[in-house]
């Protein structure tokens, strides 16, 4: 399992299994695999649509006697169809109901997005666009203050739903207002970083607030395009900073960019089917980093974006919807 990090009042390993884009056929599977090589910390979503067969490999691996509940950290997100406070707790239990389990160890705003409401016997997950069958199918913004949200989720955890609660894809003007009036206070913030997108200053800021941040997508185009797919110039994997380290150290180049992101500071949740890199992404505990690898690896950062609603939205759901300036 490895280092944990303290959020709120748990531990949460710093190696977790990210569950974005793992087809159903293969998430039970990923699911046990993973813990039967050590991982105990499991990034779920309703929007990744493969909930209940995760929920599967959970139940698979408690039955089995491999693990306890209680020994697995699992994390889900509230997607941002149900952003009205009195559809946050149908979402979280609807969650519940397909992981298979009493409560949530984290669960997080999504995205700052809120979209109309969508039905769970209409369409689940409901995804981006409220319509797909209208002439010009598109996403329909509601409008529901965060706050709002944010009120619901203090809910969930008074109930006893879940352990903790925060958001995903806040900026830190975001996060600044959301300190100003939470009653309890969101345990972590999960952005996308990697060398390309350090994104120093918004880690900063969390951390100073007493909010502990977790890297998606660590690193970077890997976890948009198939490996065989990536545009050289989009893989800092060949960067001579990162191969340099891994020449030094004798470990992969992806092995040492995960390293740099826990190093400095952040959970990371890498994604993938393949038994020998589940073994590889956890194996970050054995070697350290120079500090001035460290630097040369962050100087890499130019601000790329992978996933950035302001384009997406726009290419896949007809609709101009930035949240980053």
């Amino acid at each position: 399992m490895g280092p944990t990090i303290k959020v709120g009042k748990g531990e949460m390993p710093a190696v977790g299994l990210g569950l974005w884009k793992i087809e159903r056929q293969d998430a039970a599977q990923a699911v046990v695999e993973a813990i039967e090589v050590g991982y105990r910390h499991l990034d779920s979503a309703c929007d990744y649509g493969n909930e209940r067969q995760v929920g599967d490999g959970i139940r698979q691996v408690i039955d089995t006697g491999l693990c306890k509940r209680e020994e697995l950290w699992v994390t889900s997100k509230l997607w941002n169809t149900y952003h009205q406070p009195e559809h946050v707790e149908a979402a979280c239990r609807k969650t519940l109901s397909d992981l298979q389990t009493d409560y949530l160890d984290l669960y997080l705003i999504h995205f700052p997005i809120a979209l109309k409401y969508v039905d769970f016997d209409c369409r689940y997950p409901p995804e981006w666009i409220f319509d797909p069958d209208a002439p010009s199918p598109k996403m329909e913004a509601e409008a529901v203050g965060l706050h709002e949200t944010w009120h619901g989720m203090e809910g969930l955890v008074e109930r006893g739903l879940v352990k903790n609660i925060g958001i995903c894809n806040y900026t830190s003007a975001l996060l600044h207002d959301l300190m100003a009036y939470a009653k309890i206070k969101p345990a972590l913030l999960q952005i996308e970083s990697h060398p390309y997108l350090t994104q120093e200053g918004l880690i900063r800021a969390a951390h100073n607030h007493d909010v502990q941040v977790t890297a998606f997508s660590p690193l970077g185009a890997l976890s948009y395009i198939a490996p065989d797919g990536v545009n050289e110039a989009d893989s800092v994997l060949l960067e001579p900073a990162v191969i340099a380290a891994a020449k030094r150290v004798n470990r992969t180049a992806a092995q040492v960019v995960l390293r740099w992101g826990i190093q400095r500071g952040t959970a990371i949740i890498p994604k993938t089917t393949r038994l020998a890199r589940l073994r590889e992404n956890l194996d970050l505990f054995t070697f350290e980093l120079k500090p001035s690898e460290m630097v040369a690896i962050s100087a890499l950062n130019i601000n790329r974006r992978f996933n950035d609603p302001g384009i997406f939205c726009e290419t896949a759901f007809n609709t101009f919807y930035p949240i980053y300036d």
